[in-house]
């Protein structure tokens, strides 16, 4: 029995440490400045890629507000990728100036899809931007990307805002990624480490970003794999939360249950492919694919790890005369961890609507907990997120 307790501590203790010293180090974080009005600064052609799977209830909402951006539009190729769309969807995305890729596959998937847009796509273009069907670009990001990229960046993640607040699970969504922006990103970025790709609001010298993918045959978590591909490779990724797009938070604990089952399984997939070779790097002194491959993908999500906490803290407190370490230690633990992420929190997201958005906690931490028992084979399909259709931002 004291075995398990040392090995549950050990790795509670390592997930906290790791959060409280990441969190430490995005206070340190500088925002990006950017001089929008220089104009020695040369126009870079980019080519904005968005895989649309199934969206037809927000595709053509989303181009609407991405062909207000104010970026010329010679320099820039809205490309849509359509897979499995309606007819009538596809009829009125013809009418629009943009680039259509219409694809078919067996077995979608992201990485299918936007090789074959490369196939159909000219190799004149700088930089590619990759966007979620939902998502919509703020007016000038790519003036921002383009200055960020002329600094010698290769990879970019921007932040993803929330565009939506209509439900608590949305809410909670969006206070989720606010705070791994906080900690993983930021005292990431601080750290000279990865902040991780999310999927969307990616940017990437177009080469590399076509020949990395054209090595990929990811089912589930592209991002991670790409991510992991491009660090090993010695190009690192640079985090602007000064630079946005406009995302779709999931509205129902349905679909939040399903997107998360299919991040958890990318995960330890990634961390079972990549382990060996994340600690052999760490040997080599590339810490930077050590701490993707391994520091990262060993744990389990921040809000996951709350609840066993708690229910950790609630067996130990109830068992105390059965148990060799001190119940004091877990509430330690636990205390620590609501700290950390109450920290973590902007403080411009303390409303009344995350209060309410709390109350549905317990719940979100039930299923998070489900789905630790359906992970086996999640990793092998593709995984559909559907979005509602979009609220104005």
């Amino acid at each position: 029995m004291l075995i398990i307790e040392l090995i549950i501590l050990l790795y509670f203790g390592y997930t906290t440490l790791y959060s409280l010293i990441f969190l430490v180090a995005g206070f340190f974080y500088k925002d990006t400045k950017f001089d929008l009005q220089d104009s020695k600064q040369q126009v870079s052609k980019f080519c904005v890629l968005i895989p649309a799977y199934k969206e037809d209830s927000v595709i053509l909402h989303a181009l609407n507000e991405n062909l207000k951006i104010s970026y010329p539009q010679k320099y820039a190729d809205i490309v849509v990728i359509a897979d499995s769309l309606h007819e009538d969807t596809l009829n009125q995305l013809k009418k629009l100036p943009i680039r259509l890729c219409v694809v078919s596959f067996e077995s979608s998937t992201k990485v299918k899809a936007l090789n074959e847009a490369f196939t159909q796509l000219p190799d004149d273009y700088d930089y590619a931007l990759i966007l979620d069907a939902d998502n919509t670009m703020e007016n000038d990001l790519i003036q921002k990307l383009s200055q960020l990229h002329s600094f010698g960046h290769q990879a970019i993640q921007v932040q993803r805002a929330p565009k939506n607040h209509e439900t608590n699970i949305a809410v909670l969504d969006g206070l989720s990624e606010a705070v791994n922006y906080a900690i993983i990103s930021k005292g990431g970025h601080v750290l000279g480490l990865s902040p991780g790709l999310k999927g969307s609001g990616m940017s990437f010298k177009y080469s590399l970003i076509k020949k990395t993918l054209g090595e990929m045959i990811s089912i589930g978590g592209f991002d991670r794999e790409l991510e992991l591909r491009l660090i090993r490779n010695n190009i690192n990724i640079y985090y602007s939360h000064n630079a946005k797009v406009f995302d779709q938070k999931v509205s129902s604990v349905n679909v939040f249950k399903n997107q998360r089952t299919r991040w958890i399984s990318s995960q330890f997939h990634y961390l079972k492919t990549y382990l060996r070779t994340g600690i052999s790097a760490l040997f080599n002194g590339n810490i930077n694919f050590f701490n993707s491959a391994v520091l990262r993908n060993v744990q389990l999500p921040r809000i996951l790890n709350l609840g066993l906490l708690i229910m950790l803290t609630i067996l130990f407190l109830l068992f105390q005369q059965a148990t060799y370490l001190d119940y004091k230690i877990w509430i330690a633990l636990l205390l620590l961890n609501i700290a950390i992420i109450l920290i973590a929190i902007p403080a411009k997201l303390y409303s009344k609507k995350l209060f309410l958005a709390l109350f549905e906690i317990p719940v979100v931490l039930l299923n998070m907990i489900m789905i630790l028992f359906r992970l086996q084979g999640a990793n092998k399909k593709f995984i559909h997120t559907p979005k509602s259709t979009i609220t104005k931002t």
